[in-house]
């Protein structure tokens, strides 16, 4: 990854915080959001998203690792049972099932697991699958591949953020290709999506 010092300014209900524009492809720059370790973006979007929850929903499930404080903190608010994906294999998780995708932060294949333990908890329920960031829609596909095998119902997606322009994913509003940012092209605003997440508005600039 590059990165020229340009940031890209995002509110999340009364938070402001400003992402860093990193370089991760020839041609494709993102703002990076890390929420790991930010405990006040963490409980403000989670408060909000916890709103939005599907009635009907049993179970959240979401993809390791910056998802996961959202997901807990969802799971507090809710009071539902959290599931978390992973992305590497360890032997105490049994016999897993897996899917492959390909993630735009590292362009590359990677496993996605559902550890023994939580497949019973997911099969046959109505879950709702939550990620910090939707770009490429490449996890969640992943995500509903791996319920489709669990004999489990994806009947909502949500995120703190979608990137790029809005289009119709799984019947919910999430994002589309291209990705954010070109190297001669910066935005003005981010996506304004308040039905799929607390995004509210952003502003890139150095």
């Amino acid at each position: 990854m590059s990165y020229d010092g340009r940031v890209y300014t995002v509110h999340i209900g009364p938070i402001e915080r400003k992402l860093p524009i990193f370089e991760v492809a020839p041609g494709v720059k993102i703002a990076i959001f890390n929420m790991l370790g930010d405990t006040e973006v963490v409980e403000v979007a989670a408060a909000m998203l916890a709103t939005r929850v599907p009635f009907g929903t049993q179970v959240i499930v979401v993809p390791e690792v910056k998802a996961v404080p959202l997901g807990h903190a969802i799971s507090a608010h809710t009071k539902l049972p959290l599931v978390v994906v992973r992305k590497f294999r360890k032997p105490y998780m049994g016999d897993t099932i897996e899917t492959e995708v390909v993630s735009i932060t590292t362009g590359v294949p990677q496993q996605l697991y559902i550890d023994a333990k939580d497949i019973e908890l997911v099969a046959g329920k109505d879950v709702l699958l939550v990620d910090d960031v939707i770009s490429t829609g490449n996890t969640l596909r992943g995500l509903r591949q791996l319920m489709e095998i669990a004999d489990a119902r994806a009947i909502g997606e949500m995120a703190v953020f979608t990137e790029g322009k809005t289009r119709r994913l799984g019947g919910h509003r999430g994002p589309g290709q291209p990705p954010p940012f070109s190297p001669t092209d910066l935005p003005d605003s981010t996506v304004k999506d308040p039905g799929f997440g607390p995004l509210t508005g952003g502003q890139a600039n150095k």
